[in-house]
């Protein structure tokens, strides 16, 4: 068992031998990340372009962009520089920093969400208060919290990994990731036991329930309301029920250990299932909300095609 003191870095022991496959996978990933990165930039540019969609809930979407493209970074940049090292090492620094933007990415997700849906429901059951209890202040304010939130949840949940010590230094994995540092440790803290239970009390349950009330009292008032407000309703409201669905599909694939789940599959099914979210979610988004709510696909329009 080799010395705790002699561990700085960990080997990322997924990657294998893939030889000549890294050209294919380096030109896949390069060509995801600034995908994921040219649409996120685009619609946070057409909104602050356009003063027309100088309102809350597209304060609100600016911030959700911010927080994919913070997602994404936290993990492409690693990938691509992986795919040519010899070693795959990731110093020790390195690794908690990108456990730290992992896992403050995935609150910061669902508070928006749940910060997004407070607001349809201001506007959509108390219309004549909404810039009142939504002005563009009191927006600023919501999204300070959600990253104060955010941390918060991560700090609490896994502050404990900053202490330990390790006896091993192999990750089998293509990033780094809580539960395999807590596997490599000396000794297995008693506040891993409930860490993950926790964290997904605080990132995800907590905001969840909040989106639920919210829906839940637009759903009651829709039913009250004519064809035409429950058409608006549905058309605000469709992308953000997509993007939570998505969140969810993409937490279960996170939390559950797929080793027993695909234990006969191709190791790429087990390595890229636990990244489900940090492939599909950061790209969803952007194409969710720019295809489907009609102010932001005209001012698309508008900045790409009718400039002069």
């Amino acid at each position: 068992m080799e010395n705790s003191s002699e561990i700085v870095s960990f080997v990322l022991a997924a990657y294998g031998n893939i030889g000549e496959l890294k050209y294919l996978y380096f030109s896949i990933i390069l060509l995801w990340y600034l995908s994921i990165c040219v649409a996120n930039t685009l619609l946070i540019v057409v909104i602050h372009v356009d003063r027309r969609l100088h309102e809350p809930m597209y304060i609100l979407l600016c911030n959700l962009c911010v927080n994919e493209i913070k997602f994404s970074t936290s993990l492409y940049p690693l990938l691509l520089s992986q795919m040519f090292s010899d070693s795959h090492e990731v110093t020790l620094p390195w690794c908690f920093l990108q456990i730290c933007c992992l896992y403050t990415s995935t609150p910061a997700e669902f508070c928006s969400l749940a910060a997004m849906a407070y607001d349809r429901y201001i506007a959509i059951c108390h219309p004549l208060h909404y810039n009142v209890f939504m002005n563009t202040e009191r927006v600023f304010v919501m999204i300070l919290l959600v990253w104060i939130y955010s941390f918060l949840s991560f700090i609490l949940s896994f502050s404990f990994i900053f202490s330990l010590k390790f006896c091993a230094n192999t990750i089998d994995n293509v990033y780094c990731d809580h539960q395999f540092l807590i596997k490599l440790s000396c000794s297995v803290s008693v506040h891993s036991n409930i860490s993950d239970i926790f964290f997904v009390i605080l990132s995800i349950f907590i905001p969840f329930n909040l989106i639920s009330i919210s829906y839940m009292k637009i759903l009651a008032v829709c039913q009250k309301t004519s064809r035409e407000n429950k058409q608006k309703a549905v058309t605000t409201c469709t992308p953000q029920i997509i993007s939570l669905s998505n969140l969810f599909v993409g937490c279960i694939f996170s939390f559950i250990d797929f080793r027993f789940l695909v234990g006969k599959g191709p190791d790429e099914v087990r390595v890229i299932l636990p990244m489900y979210l940090l492939i599909c979610q950061p790209v969803l988004t952007p194409f969710m909300y720019g295809f489907n709510l009609p102010k932001i696909r005209q001012s698309c329009k508008k900045l790409l095609f009718q400039r002069k």
